[in-house]
Order: C-alpha cells, then sequence, then structure tokens
C-alpha cells in the first residue's frame, strides 16, 4: 500500500477538506457543553430532592374525626330518685313497695291484654330493656296484699329509643280493636259463680300533657250482668284509667287505685315526667 500512489493522493486530498475548529470556536463549545451538564445536573438533583421530599414527608390524611364528647355520660340503670316520691302523693303513705326486672314488656293493662288475645292477636307490647316498679299503699290500709290493693302504682321502664317513641305511635292501634269488645266469663257473687257478661270501651282520651309524650287510655265498661237473667251483678264501676309518660327513653305507666280520678292521674303523670329527668336520656 506504501507504494500505490493512488492511496496516497486519496488521503492528501482528503485531509485538505477536513475543516479544523478555530481556538475561540473550539472553547464556546466546551462551555456550552458545560452549562448542558450543570442544567441536567440540576435537573436530577431537582428530582431527587422531590423524591427525597416524598420520602421523607409522605403525604397524610387528615386525622379521622374523634366522636364528640358527650355532654353527660349515658345512664343505664333507674335509679330510685327517678320515681314518684311520696311527697308527689295528695295523702300520706304508709308503704311503699319496689321490685325491678330486666327484659319485661311495657304492659299497660290486663284487661286490654286480655282483649287483645282472646281476638286471636298479640299483646302488643313493646319490650323494655329493663324496670323498677312501686306501689304506694295509704296510711289508713291493712297490710298489702297484691298491688291492686295500693293507692297509686308505678312502672318505670327503659326501652330502646325507638321502641320508646313507637309505643306512643301505636297506641291509637293497639286499643282499636278493643273500641267495644264485650268480654265474658266467670263472676264470683254471695250465691256462687256466675257466667257473667260487660261491655268495654277503650280509648286514648288524653295526649302530650306531660314530659316528651303522654297518653291517658280510659276503659269505661258497663255494670256486669248475669248471662243467663239479665240482671246486674254489682254496682256501675269506675271506669279503668291508666297514664304512660314518655322522657327521653323512659316511659313510666301510672294506675290509680278505684276512687282515682282523671285529673289525679295526670297530676302524677307530670310529676313523673320532672321525676324522671335523673334518669333519661337524653339528660334533661
Amino acid at each position: 500500500m506504501r507504494d500505490d500512489p493512488t492511496f496516497v493522493e486519496q488521503i492528501q486530498r482528503d485531509l485538505q477538506d477536513v475543516r479544523w475548529l478555530g481556538p475561540e470556536e473550539i472553547r464556546s463549545r466546551g462551555r456550552r457543553r458545560s452549562q448542558r451538564k450543570v442544567v441536567v445536573a440540576t435537573v436530577v438533583l431537582a428530582l431527587a430532592g422531590v423524591s427525597a421530599v416524598a420520602v421523607a414527608a409522605p403525604r397524610t390524611s387528615p386525622p379521622p374525626a374523634q366522636p364528640a364528647a358527650s355532654a353527660s355520660p349515658t345512664r343505664h340503670e333507674i335509679t330510685t330518685d327517678a320515681l314518684l316520691q311520696p311527697a308527689d302523693l295528695s295523702q300520706q303513705v304508709d308503704v311503699q313497695l319496689s321490685q325491678s326486672g330486666l327484659g319485661e314488656p311495657v304492659r299497660l293493662a290486663d284487661m286490654l291484654s286480655y282483649c287483645r288475645t282472646s281476638q286471636g292477636r298479640s299483646e302488643g307490647w313493646q319490650m323494655s330493656i329493663l324496670s323498677r316498679s312501686q306501689t304506694f299503699v295509704p296510711k289508713r290500709a291493712t297490710p298489702i296484699l297484691t298491688q291492686s290493693d295500693g293507692l297509686v302504682t308505678q312502672d318505670l321502664f327503659r326501652l330502646a329509643p325507638e321502641a320508646a317513641r313507637q309505643l306512643f305511635a301505636s297506641l291509637d292501634d293497639l286499643v282499636a280493636p278493643c273500641a267495644e269488645w264485650l268480654s265474658v266469663g266467670p263472676i264470683l257473687t254471695a250465691g256462687g259463680t256466675r257466667t257473667g257478661e260487660a261491655l268495654h270501651r277503650w280509648s286514648v282520651v288524653q295526649r302530650g300533657f306531660a314530659g316528651d309524650d303522654a297518653a291517658i287510655l280510659r276503659d269505661s265498661l258497663t255494670v256486669t250482668r248475669d248471662l243467663e237473667t239479665g240482671q246486674p251483678l254489682g254496682d256501675q264501676p269506675s271506669p279503668i284509667l291508666v297514664a304512660v309518660v314518655r322522657v327521653g327513653d323512659t316511659v313510666s305507666v301510672l294506675r290509680l287505685g278505684y276512687d282515682g280520678t282523671e285529673a289525679e292521674l295526670m297530676r302524677l303523670a307530670v310529676a313523673a315526667a320532672a321525676r324522671m329527668c335523673a334518669a333519661a336520656n337524653p339528660p334533661c
């Protein structure tokens, strides 16, 4: 190849066509290359900084909402100060009987229950969580044998809040089947046991006079008559009266003795509602 003139001549011609950069252009290109390296390095560092921040301080969600502090703790038991007190009664009492229970029905009246079940219906009572009952006996009374001998009987229940409200919402439906109900059954008389019949008329006669809700149920019944002879088997009975009062999740059922009046029952219901504040949720 060294002896080949054609090859040597070709190299010489190629070298003549080469354009060599001047010193100033070489320095200018070197500065631009350095600047690009700085920019790239800056971007890399910036991205690295962002990543570092992301690792060091991850995105946080707002802390879960804490339940608002209750103004007062939820009450569970029913204390005796939530019941009527002797000072609430219009006459002196000598004996006060009390008892408590768990998971019992809010039974308004035994006769109302019998009316419904005799027609093939359920009793219709709401169920309580817990209860406390008491009976006041007049000071002049002989030793008590049953609660029916008392002057005032009170049952105080704690229910689930919705059940307490539903009790009052369903009162009309509860008594409707007994608006006119003819009861037939054995009656004990001086001459022996007879079969008697009486017409019962249950109704809701008063509403909203105490607490969060209140009502009075009345059974206006006719004199009991002998089913065979049609003769009366006693005097005209007084109406059966029951007061029902709600304060929060508590419900009180009040009944008077045979001589009690509707006005007196309403007065006691108002007093009972004030006492129930000591047990109700939410508090009064």
